[in-house]
C-alpha cells in the first residue's frame, strides 16, 4: 500500500511537469487549485502502470527483440492514453492532443512527447527519493 502511496506521489509530480513542459495543443491539463484532479489522474496512471503495462510488455517481448527495445515508447504512450480515456470518463479534464473523443496526429505526438517527459521525470524524482542501501 505504501509502495502505491509514492508511485502516485511520483506520477504526480510527474504529470505536473509534463504539462507546464509539453505545449498546450499535444498535453492539456486544467486542475486549477484542485490538487485532488491531479492526485486522481495519477492514480489512474499509477493503476495502469502497475497492473496493465506489465502484461503488455510481457506479450509485445517479440516485437520488441525485434525493435530493440523501441516498442517501449508505443507502451508508454499508450498507457498515457489510456489514462487519458479513463481521465475522460470521470470529468477529470486531462486531455492528450484531442483525445478524448477524437484521435489525431497531435494525439499521437502528444502522447509521444508527454510519455517522455513523464518517463525522464518520474526516474529522476524515483532516484532522488529512493531509499539509499548500503553495499557493505
Amino acid at each position: 500500500m505504501g509502495d502505491l502511496i509514492v508511485k502516485v506521489l511520483i506520477n504526480a509530480a510527474a504529470l505536473w511537469a509534463a504539462v507546464q513542459l509539453v505545449p498546450d495543443g499535444l498535453l492539456s491539463f486544467d486542475f486549477g487549485n484542485d490538487w485532488w484532479k491531479l492526485l486522481a489522474v495519477a492514480a489512474i496512471f499509477a493503476l495502469v502502470n502497475s497492473y496493465l503495462r506489465p502484461i503488455v510488455r510481457a506479450l509485445s517481448l517479440p516485437i520488441s527483440l525485434l525493435t530493440m527495445g523501441l516498442i517501449s515508447f508505443v507502451i508508454n504512450a499508450a498507457m498515457l492514453l489510456l489514462t487519458a480515456f479513463l481521465s475522460g470518463q470521470l470529468d477529470l479534464d486531462f486531455r492528450v492532443g484531442d483525445f478524448p473523443p477524437d484521435v489525431t496526429v497531435d494525439t499521437l505526438v502528444g502522447a509521444l512527447v508527454g510519455s517522455l517527459v513523464i518517463s525522464a521525470v518520474s526516474t529522476i524524482v524515483g532516484i532522488a527519493f529512493a531509499p539509499r542501501r548500503l553495499l557493505f
